[in-house]
């Protein structure tokens, strides 16, 4: 590691540090159980249409990964040893590193149980060097909780993320504002955060393999073929994010889709496809905590009509079950189909955390 951000607020530059603890619900499950400590552990159910929620880096020298079906992580790490999750646990584990963060900033955007960005450009204990404040939250973090976590310093939150991945695990790695743009234009888009596979794929189509082909493509060129994302790629791939660290950043629905490369025809095909965003939309209600009223159905069809159908509770939904009785009724209604199905999406909306929602378990009959 070299280098920092700058020595002190005034010179206009911000000080970003993204936390990323290290296979976070894995690491838990070691340190808590010595038996699984130095071998290959998945978080997750181990049944036939189990998904893994998190692997040990011991898991991912095999090849296992996180929403990897557990069937296929099993096949190729047959010693792997499958734990189910605890979320309690996980969301307590959070709290302590959370208050750890606050010793520092108020500045803390949450990701997620295992991730935050911290804004220390102002800081509490009036450091100058967000360098030295990712060094001792690591340090503090090893001595509370024993486990380890990486960090990434820079000065915007896309290079903090990135910076965060590039000493994995248990490491810390700074990305200046004179490393900035010459650190993205050698990197893979599909190492961008904010880039996924398919959209990593079409970029390829497109001759952008690397950050410097990004960088090469006109902004008109990229929201054309990319639309409103395509100013963000435009932007990144110089090194330059304005986006603030967001405390109070409330999120009002979350969702998964999937794009299919064979259209779907009928209800059996559909409600196999959907089960597996079922499963990764729940896995993140459970480790967030969060619940919510309102289920909604998204469907495009392979003329590209997009339709979307809603169900909403009296109160929140609060099992996997129940969701995919919701998304049943739902699905039901639209089959026979004249057009095949070409992509799928679940998103749970009008959310509350599940302490909110626990006082009323009432909840109203979907008619099915």
């Amino acid at each position: 590691m070299t280098g920092d951000t700058g020595a002190g607020a005034h010179d206009g530059v911000r000080r970003i540090v993204h936390v990323d603890m290290d296979a976070f619900f894995a690491s838990v499950e070691q340190r808590d159980n010595p038996d699984l400590r130095g071998k290959p552990v998945a978080v997750g159910g181990s049944r036939e249409r189990g998904v893994v929620a998190a692997a040990s880096y011991e898991a991912r020298k095999f090849g296992v990964r996180s929403a990897m079906p557990s069937v296929t992580a099993r096949r190729k790490c047959p010693e792997l040893i499958f734990v189910p999750p605890r979320f309690d646990t996980y969301r307590a584990v959070s709290m302590q590193i959370r208050a750890i963060f606050a010793r520092y900033t108020p500045l803390i955007e949450p990701l997620s149980l295992d991730e935050a960005y911290l804004d220390v450009t102002e800081n509490l204990p009036g450091l100058a060097s967000a360098t030295e404040i990712a060094r001792r939250i690591r340090e503090e973090i090893r001595a509370a909780t024993g486990l380890t976590a990486s960090a990434g310093v820079s000065y915007n939150k896309f290079l903090a993320k990135l910076a965060s991945d590039a000493n994995k695990p248990d490491g810390l790695f700074v990305i200046t504002p004179r490393m900035g743009p010459a650190f993205v234009e050698t990197l893979p888009v599909g190492r961008f955060h904010g880039i996924g596979p398919r959209t990593a794929a079409k970029m390829n189509q497109l001759g952008i393999a690397t950050g410097l082909d990004l960088r090469a493509r006109p902004l008109p060129f990229l929201r054309e073929h990319f639309g409103k994302a395509g100013s963000f790629y435009y932007w990144i791939s110089r090194g330059i994010d304005h986006r603030p660290v967001q405390p109070d950043r409330i999120r009002k629905s979350v969702g998964t889709e999937d794009t299919f490369d064979s259209d779907l025809f009928t209800h059996d095909q559909a409600r196999g496809a959907v089960q597996p965003l079922i499963d990764k939309l729940w896995r993140h209600c459970e480790a967030s905590g969060i619940r919510g009223r309102t289920v909604t159905l998204k469907v495009k069809y392979m003329n590209f009509q997009l339709i979307t159908r809603s169900h909403t509770l009296a109160a929140a939904y609060d099992t996997r079950d129940a969701v995919v009785a919701a998304v049943d009724a739902l699905l039901g209604p639209l089959f026979p189909t004249p057009h095949g199905i070409r992509l799928l999406g679940v998103t749970l909306s009008s959310l509350a955390s599940g302490r909110e929602t626990e006082p009323d378990r009432q909840q109203l009959t979907l008619p099915i």
